[in-house]
């Protein structure tokens, strides 16, 4: 493509200095290491995000105080909106630079979870920088150009290597988001990059004017998203003909995620998965987007087992030659001379693009190099569990609980694959350990809430939720977690007016046609309560979503039987018995028998 900027090199004026920010990828997205009041944190980079923001959990973990938010604030998200308060952190130190009195919304919502991180970093803070997103190598660049609006800043291209350039809005306070244009079967549609969003996503309207609609031959179940605020959405993966960018890369014959979700600003959130196979550079001195494609998938596609699309753009030969080229980085990974915190980098990168043969290669050089780094082993076992090699995993994390006895992930991890294992006594010491060592507010309580209910240890489940649930008032979990605190009283046949109370909030918050479980669970109360014409109630339109729930078909006969319709309860007893045969000793475990 032409162009009509001159290379960053021969603008004699242009000067740059930059800010390097390592990081790890969580996932798939990137995490980096900070410090609050010298307490050490970790944060999601979100260049979807607005402003920086923590949990309440976090703000209470780390005793920030709060504030309530400019009047009429209200954030929002695929997951619906929430009115955040304020909290400032006196010393706040990142890059080993420290910034004083810095401000982070608080939102109920976990922010960081599922990626290790008590917070994020947001457009408030990168909107400032020209920011550089190497995720493969694990970097990100904070850059300051001056006299460089006419350079060409894309400096790590080399001759003949295939590129894109799209214009960008001009970022402010009141609309800091990195919004562009992209194509989806022809269709021009507007994208924001989205560092925080783990997935790419498409909304649905946009999707629709592209011609694609989800009742369509083609389109699968794409699972549940969620984001800021309590709500969860369905998500579809559908086939599109091409997703382009205007006279640059252009992705034939693939797939994207699509949800019925108002982004408000734009139609799609190219995430980071999109930044993971790509070097972006976000100009916003410039109000422009460069990048480059590393080589592989471009969307992660989780549910839907299909070859990689075919990843094109204006020039294609030069396209599969910059492919080889990953590839050929990949296989001189063992010869390289780099040091083990930059093997870490790109080793979770590589995780992140489930090129787990790659990721071990990095990790286990860096391990060798720091055999007693508890993390670096530690992030190996992940990748060996993601791999499906459990016992390699059990043995990495084995050492570094030997190294470090209260390393949390570790704990939560090997009891994970314990239980996997049926090694219930092994895997309740690990639970036992993470509750000792957690903080009060911790997230990771959600987990092990559900983990000790695995291993048929309600009581303690129940005290998980208990904790969990006052600090997590807005996150999309709490429905999960509210019905797992119904379900738990409800095993225990104990507190069920509570019980029902949970019950109702998680069926009454939850996405219709994905709510058998919490159904079914709120039949289990109202069978033990003695109500049968509910209960029944319930077990139907549990049924009706999945006709193949053993325990709701089982409860249903009792609940009938019950009623003295003894024929019909039967009947539904002997069909639960055929799709799980031990299904009655599960029921008569808990004191229920027709």
């Amino acid at each position: 493509m032409s162009a009509t900027l001159v290379p960053f090199s021969s603008v004699a004026e242009c000067k740059r200095s930059k800010v390097d920010l390592p990081v790890t990828i969580e996932g798939t997205r990137p995490v980096i290491g900070a410090k609050f009041n010298g307490q050490e944190v970790r944060l999601l980079v979100d260049s979807g995000a607005s402003f920086s923001m923590i949990s309440s959990a976090a703000a209470e973990q780390f005793k920030l105080r709060t504030s309530m938010a400019p009047f009429g604030l209200v954030m929002r998200g695929i997951g619906g909106s929430t009115v955040p308060s304020l909290a400032t952190v006196k010393l706040f130190t990142i890059a080993n630079a420290d910034v004083s009195n810095v401000e982070f919304l608080v939102s109920g919502n976990e922010v960081g979870a599922g990626s290790g991180s008590v917070g994020l970093i947001g457009q408030n803070f990168l909107e400032r920088w020209d920011v550089e997103y190497d995720l493969a190598k694990g970097m990100i660049r904070l850059m300051k150009d001056e006299d460089c609006r006419k350079a060409w800043l894309a400096y790590w291209l080399t001759p003949g290597q295939s590129y894109t350039v799209i214009n960008i809005q001009k970022t402010t306070p009141r609309a800091p988001l990195t919004i562009g244009s992209a194509y989806v079967n022809g269709v021009k549609i507007r994208v924001t990059f989205d560092t925080g969003a783990s997935l790419s996503l498409l909304s649905l309207r946009a999707a629709e004017r592209a011609g694609i609609k989800i009742d369509m031959p083609g389109v699968a179940d794409g699972g549940i998203s969620r984001g800021v605020g309590r709500n969860m959405v369905k998500t579809y993966i559908a086939p599109f003909d091409t997703f382009k960018f205007e006279d640059g890369e252009e992705i034939r014959h693939t797939h994207l995620r699509i949800a019925d979700i108002n982004l408000d600003t734009s139609d799609m959130l190219l995430g980071a998965d999109f930044f993971l196979s790509h070097r972006v550079l976000v100009a916003n001195s410039q109000n422009k987007l460069y990048f480059t494609y590393n080589g592989g998938p471009v969307f992660n596609l989780k549910t839907v087992s299909q070859p990689a699309p075919d990843a094109t753009s204006a020039n294609p030969a030069a396209d599969t030659a910059e492919t080889k080229q990953a590839d050929s980085d990949g296989k001189k990974a063992a010869e390289e001379q780099i040091d083990a915190t930059a093997l870490v980098r790109r080793g979770t990168a590589s995780a992140g693009r489930r090129d787990f043969d790659h990721a071990l290669a990095d990790l286990t050089r860096a391990s060798e190099l720091e055999p007693n780094s508890a993390e670096y082993l530690y992030l190996r076992g992940e990748v060996y569990v993601q791999k499906g090699d459990a016992e390699k995993a059990l043995t990495d994390f084995n050492r570094v609980l030997d190294l470090k006895p209260d390393h949390v992930p570790a704990l939560m991890s090997r009891a994970e694959l314990r239980i996997r294992a049926r090694n219930l006594v092994d895997a309740r010491a690990d639970l036992d350990a993470v509750d000792s060592f957690a903080a009060k507010q911790a997230d990771i309580r959600y987990e092990l809430a559900f983990a000790y209910e695995r291993v048929n240890l309600q009581p303690s489940a129940l005290t998980q939720f208990d904790l969990w649930i006052p600090a997590h008032d807005e996150d999309a979990r709490l429905v999960n977690a509210r019905n797992g605190r119904c379900r738990a009283r409800a095993m225990m046949g104990q507190d069920l007016a509570l019980a029902l109370k949970d019950c109702n909030f998680a069926v009454g918050h939850s996405l219709k046609g994905s709510n058998s479980g919490f159904l079914d669970t709120r039949a289990l109360v109202r069978l033990r309560l003695g109500d049968y014409d509910k209960s029944i109630d319930d077990y139907d339109a549990a049924l009706k979503v999945n006709p193949q729930n053993a325990g709701a078909l089982y409860g249903r006969g009792i609940a009938k039987i019950k009623k003295k319709k003894i024929a019909e309860g039967e009947v539904d007893i002997a069909n639960a018995e055929k799709i799980a045969p031990k299904i009655a000793e599960r029921f008569k475990a808990l004191g229920i028998a027709p």
